[in-house]
């Protein structure tokens, strides 16, 4: 999903500490807005959040399993539930298709393809479902036909510009996982690099994962995280 010859880098911005996620959810919606007006850049802004859970515009509640624990923010992304937390990196893609090409199934199938192509940096092989958004892992060692998922995606489109965007669970708490049920799939868990062994810091997932957008997106170029 190259853009048109001649188009600006898209930004390339990444917050440190933990952002809070309705602040984070006001700064993509002005962004959005400006990019669609013609008077912004593209941006994929890197953040990570507290502890909370997520509800897509197809959440069932029989998903959310522990109210309680954790924060839930109803959000009007695409998918069901999910988690944030402190060892995620979340990656906000705003992206202006009208200089791409307007097709969302290729923009999710481009997102998959991204977070594969960073996966084999860390020589995991990630895989994409026919029947399931996301990337997942296969686990073996864990019996016959079981799966993990290790990147969650789950996005929204206005005027053909994307928000929302992708997680990729480097080393967080997955017990912090439990109080959902996953992107509303059952029968599979959840794991991390950090869980296959992969002991990689954020920084160094930062760098690969900019390096595999280029190839996929195009060229970026960094500023300053909003805020």
């Amino acid at each position: 999903m190259l853009p048109r010859p001649g188009s600006p880098p898209v930004e390339w911005a990444v917050s440190e500490g933990l952002t809070d996620y309705r602040a984070a959810e006001a700064a993509m919606e002005a962004r959005v807005a400006a990019i669609a007006r013609g008077e912004a850049r593209e941006r994929v802004w890197l953040v990570e959040h507290p502890p909370l859970y997520t509800a897509g515009t197809s959440a069932r509640e029989a998903d959310l399993v522990a109210p309680e624990r954790f924060p839930v923010h109803r959000t009007g992304r695409g998918g069901q539930f999910t988690y944030h937390g402190p060892g995620q990196r979340v990656a906000y893609v705003m992206l202006d298709l009208n200089r791409r090409r307007p097709d969302l199934r290729l923009y999710v199938s481009a997102l998959e393809a991204w977070l594969i192509a960073a996966l084999e940096e860390f020589t995991v092989r990630g895989e994409r479902r026919e029947d399931r958004v996301g990337v997942w892992v296969r686990r073996p060692e864990k019996g016959e036909g079981v799966e993990d998922k290790i990147a969650a995606i789950g996005i929204r489109v206005r005027r053909w510009v994307t928000f929302h965007g992708i997680s990729l669970n480097v080393e967080p708490d997955l017990t912090h996982f439990d109080g959902i049920v996953p992107c509303g799939v059952r029968g599979h868990g959840v794991t991390s690099l950090v869980d296959l062994g992969r002991l990689v810091s954020l920084p160094e997932v930062d760098a690969v994962l900019r390096a595999r957008f280029e190839e996929v997106f195009g060229e970026t170029v960094p500023v300053s995280a909003p805020g």
